[in-house]
């Protein structure tokens, strides 16, 4: 497991491109038959992969001091490659495609698997300390609920923007109060329509809660520009497929790409209010 410690703004305001990239994009994800960590001391956040070819078992390794991976966290997962399937504690779900798992506090196995390990699944994780055990649920945009599966609500299929804007996308809330119980994960994707390419913009801070992306659906010669820093001190990242990028609760998160894409967004902090936000106006962004 990679660790690295938080940033002060004070800081990263003189950070060059070399220094910004290794402090805050995660460029080595989705290496097939792996499972890769980091560890951010911003709010304690595990981002991750898993692309079981053979079965993967997450471990918690000596950096958590712990029994096993969640014994004092809970997990959000979402497979953005073909299906696979997640064993908790013995009982196994089938993940397909753009499907999500909360997985509470107390299991104690965690393996991943593909259902065609020559077309592997691309397992995407997100963790947090967690102080209670909510029940795991396995998430989908369509379908029939069950006790074990929940379908997300119209409400939580939100269509913003528009083309003139060169922004219009849906975000799909997955884990998040109302629908997902969770001690303080939040997880969802976005979705940017053909010839829109910004997201999160106006963009905003959040002091209560830090911010990962994940950006993936996007072409080999695709690049995308995640801008962060302060409102004052913005500075940028160039972004490829299937790269992340922490953001700090100080930092804005917006990107624009040479063409459109997805991305998951992660969040985890104090506050679960996903509307509890500080917008700041393109005009005033320097």
């Amino acid at each position: 497991m990679e660790l690295r410690t938080a940033a002060s703004p004070k800081d990263v305001k003189w950070y060059d491109t070399k220094r910004l990239r290794e402090e805050f994009l995660i460029d080595d994800l989705f290496k097939k038959d792996d499972i890769k960590l980091v560890y951010s001391h911003i709010d304690r956040i595990i981002t991750g992969s898993a692309v079981p070819v053979k079965p993967l078992k997450l471990t918690a390794g000596d950096e958590l001091r712990a029994e096993y991976f969640l014994q004092r966290r809970e997990m959000g997962v979402i497979n953005i490659g073909p299906a696979g399937y997640i064993t908790l504690d013995g009982k196994k779900y089938e993940v397909g495609h753009k499907e999500a798992m909360y997985i509470g506090m107390g299991t104690k196995d965690v393996v991943f698997e593909s259902v065609d390990p020559s077309n592997p699944a691309k397992f995407y994780l997100n963790s947090a300390p967690a102080h209670k055990t909510y029940p795991t649920k396995l998430i989908k945009l369509e379908g029939e609920p069950s006790e074990d599966v929940v379908i997300v609500k119209p409400e939580n299929k939100k269509e913003l923007g528009s083309q003139a804007e060169a922004n219009h996308r849906t975000i799909n809330k997955f884990i998040l109060p109302g629908q997902v119980e969770t001690c303080q994960l939040e997880m969802g994707m976005t979705h940017l329509e053909a010839g829109s390419v910004w997201n999160s913009m106006p963009c905003h801070t959040h002091d209560r809660r830090m911010e990962v992306y994940l950006y993936f659906d996007m072409d080999d010669d695709q690049m995308l520009m995640h801008f962060m820093g302060e409102p004052q001190e913005t500075r940028h990242i160039c972004i490829h497929n299937e790269q992340a990028v922490i953001s700090p609760s100080w930092s804005i998160h917006c990107g624009c790409s040479t063409k459109n894409y997805t991305f998951i967004w992660g969040m985890v902090g104090e506050n679960q209010d996903f509307d509890d936000m500080d917008d700041v106006a393109p005009i005033d962004l320097r």
